[in-house]
């Protein structure tokens, strides 16, 4: 049990790590050359990079020394204490990586840039770690006058983006914009996964029992659930079962082969857990 502990543990430090390397690397590749603000304390040091040529890492550092001062006063030691290591070790990784463009294609830039912090976020939020910075007002805003952390991180990254019109036009803005959308997809999916699957329930009044038998012979993970027909009153019996993305569509054949009137309802499911699916 204890090796299983340990194990665990140095799996997390190196996610962590992993998580913070990445989110640098989306900074110093792909934003920061082309002085792309997509929202949070790095976006400022990018803003900050254009304006005055001041390091970015030394801007992250100061904001996110200044945000943990607030969360030090409005929201305790123990949430401080979560966000303090991802606040100071963010601006050195970011100082230890290597900085330049990759591509001289903005579009492209944002694009990875935006899967990449997207990845990295993600990554943290698997060890429930934060990298800090502008995630904490937030946190504050919610305690005090419970706006959900959401719409108020939300609000803020909205002000770094829009503060791109002033430095680099309309054109930055909105491909920080885009940046952001590229952001939000890639966490949904690395948090739900990429392997979707279908989730599939069948009823049938005449051939029940022959569809049943074909699932068995076919499939695993077959679940028979009683039911009541809303509108007849009567008794039924519902089969469900989950499948890949690629046997869902051999699966509607064979069950039109067998009852063409079967009454089918497809659900897409992110994540199936234990049985065959293991983990």
């Amino acid at each position: 049990m204890t090796k299983n502990i340990k194990k665990k543990s140095w799996m997390s430090w190196l996610v962590f790590l992993a998580g913070l390397e990445i989110i640098a690397i989306s900074i110093n590749f792909f934003y920061g050359p082309i002085n792309i603000a997509a929202g949070g304390s790095t976006g400022i040091s990018i803003l900050v990079d254009a304006v005055w040529g001041i390091n970015r890492s030394i801007t992250v550092l100061i904001v996110n020394i200044l945000m943990l001062i607030l969360a030090a006063i409005f929201l305790g030691k123990k949430t401080t204490k979560n966000v303090v290591l991802g606040s100071l070790l963010l601006p050195i990784l970011m100082e230890i990586t290597p900085s330049f463009k990759i591509t001289n294609n903005q579009l492209l830039a944002v694009i990875y840039g935006g899967a990449l912090m997207g990845l990295g976020v993600s990554l943290l939020y698997r060890v429930n770690a934060s990298s800090g910075g502008t995630t904490i007002p937030p946190m504050i805003l919610k305690k005090y006058f419970y706006i959900n952390p959401a719409i108020g991180l939300l609000a803020i990254d909205m002000i770094i983006i829009f503060l791109n019109i002033f430095v680099d036009g309309w054109s930055a803005f909105l491909l920080a914009a885009l940046s952001q959308v590229v952001t939000a997809m890639t966490m949904n999916y690395a948090e739900a996964g990429f392997d979707r699957k279908y989730q599939v329930r069948v009823m049938s009044n005449e051939h029940f029992e022959e569809l049943k038998t074909m699932l068995l012979d076919n499939y695993n993970g077959l679940t028979i659930y009683d039911v009541v027909g809303g509108y007849s009153d009567d008794d039924k019996k519902q089969l469900l079962l989950v499948v890949d993305t690629r046997e869902y569509g051999p699966l509607i054949n064979k069950i039109h082969e067998i009852d063409s009137d079967a009454f089918i309802i497809t659900d897409t499911v992110a994540r199936v857990h234990g049985g065959q699916w293991g983990l």
